[in-house]
């Protein structure tokens, strides 16, 4: 007679307004045996509101590959867990995937009890038509990354949507411009809180806005798919930055509408993966030659 297993139930959590919580959600809180969650400091705040008490343990990026064996483990002795993250949906943009994946690999029930999602609400609170969209999560702090991933999504016809911190909103927002152009966004802020914010406009308007205005809260930014004139420029700008000429050609345009050569070269070195350096001597060189 085979051993009866406990179940991993990946429940969605509120995004922001802890009265979001689904009726199951609460149930299944409720009768866990046992929660796994992002952080237990935050999550105790829903479960104080719910009255609801139940052993929790640490399930952070640090710890996950051996809190999802610990868990594993428990689910065979029979004991229920409850996955939840910090906000909204488990397994997206937090380590709870390893936990479904190493439950699924021991052959262990998982069920999802399904909640709010920020990236869904935004993307409804945006008023973008939606024939597509690419979810991003959290770009590169890695510069390299970061650029090659944006210079691929220049092609990319749908709406793009991606998760901000207050302190680096500016830079992205700047990034996003400098490679995609001066497209329509809609920065989202602390949505379902007491301060929620939706903003729409152009890029262009949003990084003028957030120059005189400190970023606070977290943000979800949902970003227009490009005009159809503009695919194709930007199928052809993808396919010009290959050698170190046309990097310098680059910033030649720059510094003829205005910038100044530092900036142009850095501007060039973003877009292209040259190092300012070599790009800074071509145009000494390019100018030396005239």
């Amino acid at each position: 007679m085979s051993s009866i297993h406990g179940t991993l139930y990946v429940t969605g959590t509120p995004i922001g307004n802890l009265g979001d919580i689904s009726a199951r959600g609460l149930e299944t809180l409720a009768k866990a045996d046992f929660i796994a969650a992002e952080d237990t400091r935050v999550s105790l705040k829903l479960l104080s509101r719910y009255g609801i008490k139940k052993p929790l343990i640490s399930c952070r990026k640090h710890n996950i590959r051996e809190t999802a064996a610990k868990i594993a483990e428990r689910l065979q002795g029979g004991e229920s867990c409850a996955l939840i993250t910090d906000a909204g949906m488990p397994c997206v943009s937090d380590p709870g995937a390893d936990v479904v994946r190493v439950c699924r690999d021991a052959d262990l029930d998982v069920e999802v009890v399904p909640g709010p999602s920020a990236l869904v609400a935004a993307l409804a609170l945006s008023g973008f038509e939606c024939r597509r969209f690419s979810f991003e999560g959290f770009l590169s702090v890695n510069p390299r990354p970061r650029r090659e991933r944006l210079l691929q999504l220049q092609n990319y016809d749908g709406l793009l949507i991606l998760y901000e911190a207050p302190h680096k909103l500016r830079k992205t927002l700047s990034d996003l411009h400098k490679t995609l152009g001066n497209r329509k966004i809609a920065v989202c802020r602390e949505l379902t809180k007491i301060h929620e914010e939706v903003l729409c406009g152009t890029l262009e308007e949003m990084i003028a806005r957030y120059e005189e205005t400190q970023p606070r809260g977290e943000f979800v930014l949902v970003l227009d798919a490009p005009p159809q004139q503009l695919q194709s420029q930007s199928q052809s700008q993808s396919q010009l930055q290959s050698t170190l000429q046309e990097a310098v050609k680059i910033a030649v345009i720059l510094i003829q509408s205005g910038k100044k050569p530092a900036e142009a070269c850095k501007i060039a070195a973003w877009e292209t993966g040259f190092a300012k350096s070599e790009i800074y001597r071509g145009l000494t060189n390019n100018t030396s030659d005239d």
